[in-house]
């Protein structure tokens, strides 16, 4: 009788830690879900950068309504024109129109300048900066873009670390 104690103890035993291990995982899992990737950042810079080839207005106008797959959590792509910095689309509408040259993070390090500088055809650059993630109060984060040059334009897909 005692050693079919110890089993039901050892078995309900075995039973919680796979339980916690099981929570444990879904969580990290949920939290690495909830977040766009570099490699998704990246691919998605690609997609775009096909859309403004292939029609140029179009692409545009689908980046800022986040459609055709171009808004994805927290994922959208941004871009700016390359002759007058102004941004012709963002992930924050507020920054629609804006010199994309100005912008500086809550360190006070000049980001927009970086990603100007960036946005060369055939080249994809990262540039790492401070960012509030869309939805979420003002706290800034650390996010990496990927930025690149597209005909007249440079666009960049970002990501939270």
């Amino acid at each position: 009788m005692k050693i079919t104690h110890l089993k039901m103890i050892f078995g309900a035993a075995m039973i919680g830690a796979l339980a916690s291990l099981a929570v444990t995982l879904s969580t990290a899992a949920f939290a690495q879900a909830q977040f766009g990737t570099a490699a998704e950042a990246k691919a998605m810079l690609e997609k775009a950068v096909g859309a403004v080839k292939a029609d140029k207005t179009k692409a545009l106008a689908m980046f800022n309504k986040g459609e055709g797959g171009f808004k994805d959590r927290d994922l959208q792509p941004f871009c700016f024109n390359v002759s007058d910095g102004k941004i012709v689309s963002a992930t924050s509408p507020g920054l629609l129109g804006k010199d994309a040259r100005t912008l500086k993070d809550k360190t006070g390090k000049a980001f927009g300048q970086e990603i100007y500088a960036a946005a060369k055809v055939g080249q994809t650059t990262e540039i790492s900066y401070m960012f509030p993630r869309p939805g979420t109060d003002p706290t800034p984060f650390q996010k990496v873009s990927f930025v690149t040059g597209v005909a007249d334009l440079g666009c960049g897909v970002g990501y939270y670390k």
